[in-house]
């Protein structure tokens, strides 16, 4: 007759339970050991809503005095983990009619056809490759930044400025980085005078944790 139906499992089956659970209990060690060290990675919003992110430009004028300007709309994100800095990474973003150099009618030339041209390239973005400590405080940015409708390598310098808990119960990060571009390597080639042929890019990012 069957066994009642409150009576202990057999040995053959509970043979099978220990095997099964054995094999889960290696499986879950196994694909512990084997989870990127990146999905352990803190992830953060550029707060761009709180405006406390900045992407500022400056670029000779005539070889006389620096012209400044921002792009005011841009948004993105990154990832750190300080016990595996080197799988940093980052994602930005940028709508390109946003450039703002404080003169309507020079904003007007520079998102035309003999700059940025953002009817036909609305968007420029960037994407890291690799991230690199120096160990003082600063470390190395490698990525492709598009724009104009060209991808280009380019290596920002990084400065960690900071990071804690805000006053509104969340925690953010910051940092400043910075590089220079050539405006021929993105097919801009409107003649500026010799001194104006690169850009200099200041990136003064705050993200918060999610």
């Amino acid at each position: 007759p069957p066994p009642p139906p409150h009576s202990p499992p057999t040995r053959r089956s509970s043979d099978l339970y220990a095997m099964k659970k054995s094999k889960l209990t290696a499986f879950a060690l196994a694909a512990a050991m084997l989870l990127p060290s990146q999905l352990l990675a803190e992830k953060y919003v550029i707060d761009t809503e709180g405006s406390h992110a900045f992407i500022q430009f400056r670029i000779q004028h005539l070889g006389y005095s620096w012209l400044s300007g921002r792009f005011n709309t841009f948004s993105g994100n990154f990832e750190y983990d300080e016990n595996n800095p080197d799988k940093a990474s980052v994602q930005v973003e940028i709508d390109v009619a946003s450039i703002d150099s404080n003169h309507a009618e020079r904003d007007k030339h520079l998102r035309g056809d003999d700059f940025l041209d953002v009817k036909k390239f609305p968007k420029a973005s960037f994407e890291s490759t690799s991230f690199k400590e120096n160990g003082d405080g600063t470390a190395i940015l490698k990525g492709n930044l598009t724009l104009h409708g060209v991808t280009k390598p380019v290596t920002i310098d990084i400065e960690h400025i900071g990071h804690g808990p805000d006053p509104w119960g969340g925690y953010r990060r910051g940092f400043e980085g910075t590089t220079r571009i050539a405006l021929a390597d993105y097919d801009i080639n409107y003649n500026l005078g010799e001194k104006s042929k690169e850009v200099e890019l200041t990136l003064s990012i705050e993200g918060i944790r999610q």
